[in-house]
């Protein structure tokens, strides 16, 4: 991403660049502040716990506040710490306007080298193994966290020669309508300051009840599977299947939900071979449905179609049961919360 920055300075006009960076065994977040005069500021904040979302709303977004209010650049370079999420700083600023009124969001790059792509994207390192953690206890996976970069960014720059493989990895977690550049020499500075970021579309598109169809990838040795169902699955099943159906060197996410749960959006991500399940909001309005969406480079994909169906209620247990159960729990609590009171179906 330095070069990224770096290149982008020379591009733009009047820009200014902000590099933070966390150090987690101090539990320090360093803020460099410079423009193509030289270093303006370089300062050392206690952050407790190096906690991200800490950072962003105690120093990165107000440090963005106050140099686009002094009017002084006409732009500004924000660097994040390596692996924290971009979404982060963009949901501050576009939900909460009243906290940065002078800042906007233009565009959101997501640096990679084109070397590692695959291990980058659906690989099973750890970001502690790579040292890239923001706090020393970060259990986040590379591949999960990775992925999600590219699937909000709305410019994936790739420095170095990517192999098919992993540019059709790119092309098939990417955003529609966003931009795969080779380095920054596909960016147009022009219409980056005029502004590339629709927030409402990133939004949509990483949200777990995107409906948005998936993107292809185009090559023999990447495949994508959009599992759909007006079904639930059945808590048992689910929970006996969960290490099954997160294996494998893939990017997985979406939404389903329970009997046990009818009102409630239950989340569905991970990658690697690392999966995690979650809740997200309720329904409301929406009709409860299953949507799973896997891109892999491994083999299985007809098998785990097998094994996510397999998990979806049967004819019989609708007939006998209904789709609202009422019981104490249902075994996933540990992820889930505490089963709510749930009525039957009448």
């Amino acid at each position: 991403m330095v070069s990224a920055a770096i290149a982008l300075q020379w591009d733009l006009p009047s820009v200014v660049a902000v590099q933070h960076s966390i150090d987690p065994a101090r539990e320090m977040l360093v803020r460099t502040v410079s423009d193509i005069t030289g270093l303006i500021e370089r300062v050392e904040i206690d952050v407790e716990h190096a906690c991200t979302s800490c950072a962003i709303r105690e120093d990165i977004v107000p440090t963005l506040e106050r140099l686009a209010a002094s009017g002084k650049w006409e732009a500004i370079v924000a660097q994040l710490p390596v692996t924290a999420e971009p979404m982060q700083v963009c949901r501050v600023v576009e939900g909460m306007p009243g906290v940065a009124p002078h800042v906007r969001i233009a565009g959101v790059i997501v640096a990679l080298d084109a070397a590692t792509l695959v291990d980058d994207l659906v690989g099973d390192d750890l970001v502690a193994e790579r040292d890239l953690p923001v706090r020393e206890d970060d259990p986040r996976g590379v591949a999960e966290t990775t992925s999600s970069f590219v699937e909000y960014a709305d410019v994936v720059a790739l420095f170095g020669d990517a192999d098919k493989r992993g540019l059709s990895l790119v092309k098939a977690l990417a955003r529609p309508g966003s931009l795969i550049s080779e380095g920054t020499t596909g960016i147009d500075p022009v219409a980056l300051l005029r502004g590339i970021h629709n927030h409402p579309e990133a939004e949509d598109w990483v949200s777990p009840v995107c409906l948005t169809p998936v993107v292809e990838p185009g090559a023999s040795d990447v495949w994508t599977l959009d599992f759909r169902s007006d079904r639930p699955f059945h808590p048992g099943r689910l929970r006996e299947r969960v290490e099954v159906l997160g294996s494998g060197h893939r990017r997985t996410r979406g939404c389903f939900w329970l009997p046990t749960r009818p009102t409630q959006v239950c989340q569905w991500e991970g990658a690697g071979g690392m999966l995690s399940i979650g809740t997200f909001d309720d329904w409301y309005d929406m009709r409860p449905h299953t949507r799973i969406v896997v891109i892999g480079t491994d083999e299985g994909r007809d098998d785990l179609e097998a094994a996510l169906r397999s998990c979806l209620l049967t004819d019989e247990e609708i007939a006998k049961h209904g789709l609202r159960w009422h019981v104490p729990g249902d075994g996933l609590e540990p992820w889930l919360g505490p089963v709510d009171g749930v009525s039957e179906v009448a």
